[in-house]
């Protein structure tokens, strides 16, 4: 992989997160932790590259992500979209997302897990974390349709401290 600047990054990254989606990753060498994701935002913010991420608390991965500072999020070129629907369908607590995607993990220099079959990969610090609440949405029409269970993401903002892309 080649290490990047944040802005170099060339992606429409609408359809990067929202069609190609990413694996979030959090955790560490002993255990981590991964899920597909198809929702988030890249951005510049208190003038920082960053990315906005949404994590249900049911998930397997929230556990590591609270107990983490950092995090990467992996994007995959579409032969890859099997694995993504793996690690996107069944739970990290009672499969072994490594073994049924065939992805190979590995550790950045921080020990954040990310996997070398990704063709961009962003090291992300937290800045900011917080649950949607119900009363802030202005649209009810998004609660009625996403939070049937009430189950509300948790929204992290982290800035991008590292990029790479596959060369």
């Amino acid at each position: 992989m080649k290490k990047i600047e944040p802005k170099e990054i060339d992606k429409n990254v609408i359809r990067l997160i929202g069609e190609d989606w990413m694996l979030v990753a959090a955790g560490n060498r002993e255990k981590f932790n991964m899920m597909t994701a198809s929702w988030g935002s890249m951005g510049y913010l208190w003038n920082k590259p960053v990315v906005m991420v949404f994590v249900r608390p049911q998930r397997y991965t929230f556990e590591f992500s609270e107990k983490q500072n950092g995090f990467t999020l992996s994007f995959f070129d579409e032969k890859y979209r099997k694995a993504l629907n793996v690690c996107g369908t069944v739970s990290g607590r009672e499969v072994d997302k490594v073994k049924e995607s065939g992805l190979t993990p590995y550790f950045t220099e921080a020990g954040n897990p990310a996997f070398e079959e990704a063709v961009l990969v962003l090291e992300c610090k937290k800045l900011y974390g917080d649950f949607l609440k119900e009363e802030a949405f202005s649209d009810q029409k998004i609660v009625d349709a996403q939070y049937g269970q009430k189950d509300f993401h948790k929204m992290y903002v982290a800035e991008i401290v590292n990029a790479w892309v596959k060369e």
